[in-house]
């Protein structure tokens, strides 16, 4: 359902070093094919090809958010809300991907919208604005901006307000779990449950932390690491420090986040940085679950969505994210 993300794979991703046949070897059988032409592509240096917007879906709406902390008013997409449609509901927050520096949250709509009706909740999909144009910390206002206008509207919209996700692939996915923290902080809106998917939490990441050969070689590499995170921060990644809040992995306090679910592939570049997080949740006394898919890359449920693993993953997603809506754990 990455859609966003789908439309920024290589973006700014430079062409990867050549790979001989035998690094598929680390790549799950199902996803070999696929592998081998992405490879290619990357090879030849393929380019993004930006996203054109058109008509929102039915039942979509856009709204505008009060700007948080002297920041711009917000473009937030409402999917299935409405008192009228009976008891209040869950809700998801969503942050979509993109790498920080690229994605549209329309390009989500169509299938936030089938997400939204198979599990009987809404969601609102936040439109921040993008690096290196806006660095840190405007995009972590955006979010907040979009996540405080949910809570303070639960009522017309239909959602329960204790019953708020806060979900994100990617480069959202660190987005989201900076927002998770931010609200924590701030102490104004109460998130129940994050749904973190192949998170993008620190910048050390193929900086100052080299990467096993076989892992970040598909979809997003390390080179394309430094560039998101260069422009989100203005500042060199790796670096001894970091603005605070902005890189998830680097925040020291974890405890009293909300109960999270990590998933990523075995050889995304985000796989260590992802399983340590999830750690250090679990070492904060933070309900937990982690997921990681063998053989699979950055994007791959996405980009192969038949395959049975991608299937697996979407389905664990599902089901955590019905769990965390359901108005029985309140």
């Amino acid at each position: 359902m990455a859609a966003a993300l789908a439309s920024c794979l290589l973006i700014a991703a430079a062409p990867a070093a050549p790979s001989p046949e035998t690094e598929l070897k680390s790549v799950n059988p199902e996803l070999r094919p696929i592998a081998r032409g992405i490879m290619q592509a990357q090879r030849k240096g393929a380019t993004y090809k930006p996203w054109k917007p058109g008509r929102l879906p039915a039942g979509v709406e856009e709204r505008q958010a009060p700007g948080s902390r002297g920041h711009p008013p917000v473009p937030v997409y409402v999917v299935n809300a409405g008192a009228e449609q009976g008891p209040p509901r869950g809700a998801i927050f969503f942050v979509h991907g993109g790498g920080f520096i690229g994605g549209d949250a329309r390009e989500n709509l169509p299938a936030l919208k089938s997400l939204a009706e198979r599990l009987n909740c809404v969601i609102v999909s936040v439109q921040y604005r993008l690096a290196p144009g806006t660095r840190f910390p405007g995009p972590l206002e955006d979010a907040y901006a979009g996540l405080k206008w949910l809570h303070g509207n639960a009522a017309t919209l239909g959602v329960d307000p204790r019953r708020i996700v806060v979900m994100g692939e990617s480069a959202g996915g660190g987005l989201a779990a900076m927002l998770t923290i931010a609200a924590r902080d701030r102490g104004e809106v109460p998130v129940a449950f994050q749904a973190l998917v192949y998170p993008m939490l620190d910048d050390r990441t193929g900086s100052s932390r080299p990467v096993p050969p076989h892992i970040g070689q598909l979809i997003w590499t390390a080179e394309s690491n430094r560039k998101g995170w260069h422009a989100l921060l203005g500042r060199r990644p790796g670096a001894a420090t970091q603005p605070e809040g902005s890189v998830p992995a680097r925040v020291k306090n974890l405890k009293a986040l909300p109960p999270t679910f990590i998933g990523v592939g075995s050889i995304d570049l985000f796989v260590d940085e992802d399983v340590e997080f999830a750690r250090r949740l679990i070492d904060a006394d933070v309900p937990t679950e982690l997921l990681v898919i063998p053989g699979a890359f950055h994007g791959f449920q996405m980009i192969a969505p038949r395959a049975a693993i991608s299937q697996q993953f979407n389905a664990a997603l599902e089901t955590v994210l019905a769990r965390a809506l359901s108005p029985e754990k309140k």
